[in-house]
């Protein structure tokens, strides 16, 4: 059985239209890339040929993958988000009590993660230092430059 993933509606679309591009614009261009290899002759010595192949073969792989992720996706619904404490598509204002610096993440899955937009994954060091904590909580949490403590400012959805 495979692992379910937690999208929001924004993120199970966009999901969604990057599988249908794959299938409708991609896959055809890679099929029609073979054929104009095949069409230039012997097959055993033909490098076009076998690149054009590989990439059909990962392209396949790709999307039988997000096939399966679409498949075992749970939407989150945001308006029963509890923002008492820190959970997955919680926004969290913590200030790092080092370099009194403060920061608001909004905790989401993997897929939708994007830090120039504030969206780190809930299988980050940080989120999963913050998981289940509640406003006012200080927290440490090891990251790649060291320890850090950072305490909860506010919790909202």
């Amino acid at each position: 059985m495979s692992n379910l993933t937690y999208l929001t509606q924004e993120g199970f679309r966009k999901l969604k239209e990057e599988l249908e591009h794959l299938k409708l614009v991609e896959r055809p261009r890679i099929t029609n890339m073979i054929a104009e290899a095949r069409d230039k002759g012997d097959l055993s010595e033909n490098a076009e040929y076998d690149a054009a192949k590989d990439a059909q073969g990962m392209l396949e792989m790709k999307i039988a993958q997000m096939e399966e992720q679409v498949a075992s996706c749970r939407i989150i619904d945001e308006t029963k988000i509890d923002s008492s404490k820190v959970q997955i598509l919680s926004k969290v204002k913590i200030k790092n009590l080092t370099n009194k610096t403060t920061v608001t993440y909004m905790l989401v899955a993997e897929s939708e993660a994007n830090l120039k937009e504030g969206k780190i994954s809930v299988n980050t060091p940080i989120a999963k230092a913050l998981m289940g904590k509640k406003k006012g909580d200080v927290v440490e949490v090891t990251v790649p430059s060291g320890k850090m403590s950072m305490e909860i400012l506010e919790i909202s959805r």
